[in-house]
């Protein structure tokens, strides 16, 4: 049984979580974090990990950036592993995130589905074999309570196209430029709207073809049991930075 603190617990992807442990007996959740607190749960919620006395074996984290400090403040103090599924991390949290993990087992990813992180592989493939002679644009869409953008996942197919065609750089907004695209250039595109739970589109535009590359998550679900597959994973390792493709080569 994986004991896990749920950070974010009454956010829309910690319900998730919520239901999906429900659903497995392999998960046990023994507390909360959360600025709104729910008694409905069934596990105690609290508004700081100072009030937490029920040992965990891992921390999964659906928060928000404001939360980070004390999260990895927490896992440092307790040797507690860490899912860290909260996106929209500036530079500077990305890496006080890569010193916490020096100490304890991080887990973290701009995106835990496994056919997002199957789709990062492929476009890196598709980048290496075509080559310069396509351009590729990165179309990301999420619905409009998303505060981000663009989104984790984007910015992750584009460094993967990145390891493959090096000096490739991010283009985000093009309406003030009025100039030939580069050949080196990865557009990327965020649109906003209704419920759209996460669509990625990595689109190589070559001369009279076009390839196209589509993710498309359907519910909150499949990031829930990602979150949950990760945390199985991360209890027993050793000190370190791990990702989804840890997971995928295992």
């Amino acid at each position: 049984m994986t004991r896990i603190v749920l950070a974010g617990c009454c956010g829309n992807m910690g319900r998730n979580v919520v239901s999906a442990a429900a659903e497995r007996k392999d998960f046990e959740i023994v507390a909360g974090i959360d600025r709104v607190t729910d008694n409905a749960l069934g596990f105690p919620v609290f508004e700081n990990y100072d009030a937490i006395t029920s040992k965990a074996d891992v921390v999964v984290d659906f928060s928000n950036p404001a939360l980070l400090s004390e999260t990895l403040a927490y896992v440092t103090r307790t040797g507690t592993p860490l899912v860290l599924a909260t996106t929209g991390l500036s530079d500077e949290q990305i890496a006080d995130v890569k010193r916490t993990a020096e100490t304890v087992p991080v887990f973290y990813t701009a995106n835990l589905s496994i056919g997002v992180n199957l789709l990062r592989e492929l476009a890196k493939t598709a980048a290496k074999i075509l080559g310069s002679g396509f351009d590729v644009e990165i179309v990301e869409a999420h619905h409009n309570r998303k505060l981000d953008a663009p989104s984790g996942a984007a910015i992750m197919l584009a460094d993967a196209v990145k390891e493959a065609r090096p000096g490739a750089y991010n283009v985000y907004d093009r309406h003030a430029r009025r100039e030939k695209r580069g050949a080196d250039e990865i557009g990327i595109s965020s649109i906003r709207g209704g419920t759209i739970v996460g669509e990625h589109d990595v689109i190589f535009a070559g001369k009279d073809e076009v390839i196209r590359l589509t993710h498309t998550a359907q519910s909150r679900a499949v990031f829930a049991e990602g979150a949950l597959n990760a945390a199985a994973f991360l209890v027993g390792k050793a000190p370190g930075l791990y990702d989804m493709g840890d997971i995928i080569r295992s």
